[in-house]
């Protein structure tokens, strides 16, 4: 039997609508939609990224994932998934798997493409290029990502918060992913080093506990760095006339 084909799609991250025309098509026409569910939350955002958009939610699948630093129990979760999703494929089944945001940024999907693709070589796939994070946050709070030659480093939380510095001091703007925990390091940074006022803050947009913040030197330091982005400035953007 002819193998299945698998589609890699980005959902969000937030509002319902923020999915691509084509991408929404070919999850309507999907025979299974894997889901990933944090396995320390209840709820999968993912599903709650497709609230309204009237899919058969019958073809849904929550599966929990990962959020684990050991690049060795990564291999084998996505391993053993990726074990599951193939004998779906096998049987010549279509199969979808959502991400939050983009699909192959900083995304749990690059994990199980590579193990798919090393169990399975014929395999075929497509993959639809999704919203950011990043994008979002610099469009819910109006917030210019780069203009004419300023230089971005997208960048995930370092533990080393002068490492943090030196990225800041060599680059016009950052885009800080993955931060977690660190949060509250990372806000005593901004503001040791008087740019705080400069950078943005945003945490589950468009779903309920959304946080937006233009000013993250009115940010509250216990807030929570889980489903966030941060936009760091070093220096004021430059006054532009026509």
């Amino acid at each position: 039997m002819r193998l299945g084909r698998l589609i890699g799609i980005g959902v969000g991250p937030g509002p319902a609508g923020l999915i691509p025309v084509a991408a929404l098509a070919a999850l309507r026409e999907a025979d299974t939609v894997y889901l990933p569910r944090a396995t320390s939350s209840d709820t999968s955002v993912a599903r709650q990224c497709l609230a309204g958009l009237e899919l058969d939610e019958s073809r849904f699948r929550e599966i929990e994932f990962e959020m684990n630093p050991d690049r060795g129990a990564l291999s084998r979760h996505y391993g053993a998934l990726a074990e599951q999703l193939a004998a779906e494929l096998k049987t010549g089944r279509n199969v979808a798997y959502l991400t939050i945001g983009d699909s192959m940024t900083y995304s749990t999907y690059g994990y199980l493409l590579a193990a798919l693709r090393e169990m399975l070589p014929e395999l075929e796939t497509q993959t639809f290029p999704g919203v950011t994070s990043f994008a979002a946050t610099a469009s819910a709070l109006s917030w210019p990502l780069g203009e004419g030659k300023e230089r971005i480093l997208i960048l995930p939380c370092p533990d080393d918060m002068e490492a943090l510095r030196a990225d800041i001091d060599s680059h016009d703007l950052i885009v800080l992913m993955k931060i977690g925990k660190r949060l509250p390091d990372v806000l005593a940074l901004l503001n040791q080093m008087g740019i705080a006022q400069l950078c943005a803050f945003a945490r589950r947009i468009g779903l309920p506990g959304e946080v937006l913040c233009a000013d993250v030197s009115q940010l509250d330091a216990d807030a929570s760095g889980y489903l966030a982005t941060m936009l760091i400035r070093k220096t004021a953007r430059e006054r532009r006339h026509s």
